[in-house]
């Protein structure tokens, strides 16, 4: 599958961010869309041989609009510069622990796990931390998961959360308000006729840490 014309297509769109420019080119995007669609069904089909909660998702529920809503941004550029996709049972809507597939020249990115969860997802995820840090630990200790990703990235607390004391042997686990990992893929990578293996490879990986997260938000 022929990855170029949708680099090609973004890298435009991100010089040429206007109505104009996308109206004249709106066959190239749809095109593009085609075939993300094709490589999000891919990834889709292959979870679903290990997971039967995928069966039957498509890719319609998983992949994002390319229009930003700029209504409270003082970035008032229409549209985004990538492709992206939400793949997990329930598409982008989904409460679950996700893979998040996201297409950009310069920056494709390949991540898990549960994004700026509500108040009541976080409390169940810090509980079971607080239950079961080993279970977290050794997931990300993992020497398979850690080719790809080197711990949870994004902010965390300053102090430690609600309930929980400073000396808490766990206490920075607990400082997350997302528990997520990220792989940055190369571009050459993502051009090259092994990165949909690469990627359905990645995802894998992501197993364990994402049915830990979906674990503890179902108690």
């Amino acid at each position: 599958m022929d990855i170029q014309p949708i680099f090609s297509f973004l890298k435009e769109l991100k010089e040429n961010n206007n109505k104009e420019w996308f109206a004249a080119n709106k066959k190239r995007f749809d095109a593009c869309r085609v075939t993300f669609a094709e490589l999000v069904d891919e990834l889709i089909s292959h979870l679903a041989t290990q997971d039967e909660a995928f069966e039957g998702l498509t890719p319609k529920e998983c992949i994002f609009r390319i229009y930003r809503d700029v209504r409270f941004s003082k970035d008032k550029t229409p549209y985004k510069t990538s492709f992206s996709a939400c793949i997990a049972p329930g598409g982008r809507k989904s409460s679950q622990a996700i893979r998040y597939f996201h297409l950009e020249p310069g920056n494709t990115i390949l991540a898990g796990g549960i994004y700026q969860p509500d108040a009541d997802r976080l409390k169940k995820i810090r509980q079971e931390i607080d239950y079961n840090a080993d279970g977290l630990k050794a997931v990300l200790e993992d020497k398979a998961f850690k080719a790809y990703f080197d711990g949870l990235n994004g902010d965390k607390l300053k102090r430690p959360p609600k309930g929980y004391d400073a000396e808490h042997p766990d206490v920075e686990l607990l400082k997350f308000k997302s528990y997520t990992v990220f792989y940055n893929v190369k571009d050459d990578d993502v051009l090259s006729s092994g990165f949909i293996g690469k990627t359905q490879e990645v995802f894998d990986r992501l197993s364990p840490f994402n049915a830990y997260l979906n674990e503890a938000i179902a108690e």
